[in-house]
Parts: C-alpha cells; sequence; structure tokens
C-alpha cells in the first residue's frame, strides 16, 4: 500500500519523540509552602494545604508524606519540584524539606 509508508515514518518519529521523557508524581499547590510551621502545623492541616500525598512512608521512625512531580526528557533539562513532610507522634509538622528546579 503506497500511503502507508509516510504514516508508518510519522508513527515511528512521534514514538521516538515521546519516548523520550518520563513523568512521575503529580502536581500540587506549592504556593501554601511557606504557611507551614514547626511543631504547629498538623497533619490535617497538610492534608488541606496539599490533598492527599503522591507517596507515604517511615524516616527514623517518624511517619512522612511526599507531594512531587518529576519529569525527565533527554531533550530538556528536568523539571522537579518535591515536598516531603515528616510528622511527629502528635501530627504535627517535625521538618520539612522543599526543593524545586523552578526558577
Amino acid at each position: 500500500m503506497p500511503g502507508m509508508k509516510p504514516l508508518f515514518g510519522a508513527v515511528v518519529i512521534a514514538t521516538a519523540l515521546t519516548a523520550g521523557c518520563a513523568t512521575v508524581g503529580h502536581d500540587f499547590p506549592t504556593e501554601n509552602v511557606d504557611q507551614i510551621r514547626i511543631d504547629q502545623t498538623t497533619r490535617a492541616d497538610i492534608r488541606q494545604m496539599f490533598g492527599e500525598p503522591w507517596r507515604t512512608g517511615i524516616e527514623d521512625g517518624k511517619s512522612t508524606w511526599t507531594y512531587g512531580k518529576y519529569r525527565w526528557s533527554a531533550f530538556s533539562d528536568a523539571q522537579t519540584t518535591d515536598l516531603v513532610v515528616r510528622f511527629n507522634a502528635d501530627d504535627t509538622v517535625d521538618s520539612y524539606v522543599y526543593n524545586t528546579t523552578k526558577k
């Protein structure tokens, strides 16, 4: 079939272009990060400000929530944003780390 070669070529090029990137996680509202207060902000406050965490776990015996979006591409710089919140036993924030590649 003569018309299939251009279509096949377009599919190959489109596949190659999209295969060069990957995204993990999901967006979250970063404008609230400066409202987090150590030993005051609660787990419920964090959920209200940022929604459900992308990942949960334990670090050094403390419950942790991670919010993040990580996008890598073979054709451009990585774009990452993450917030890791550690909680005290009383469900207040023990510490947090916020990082982004956005300028």
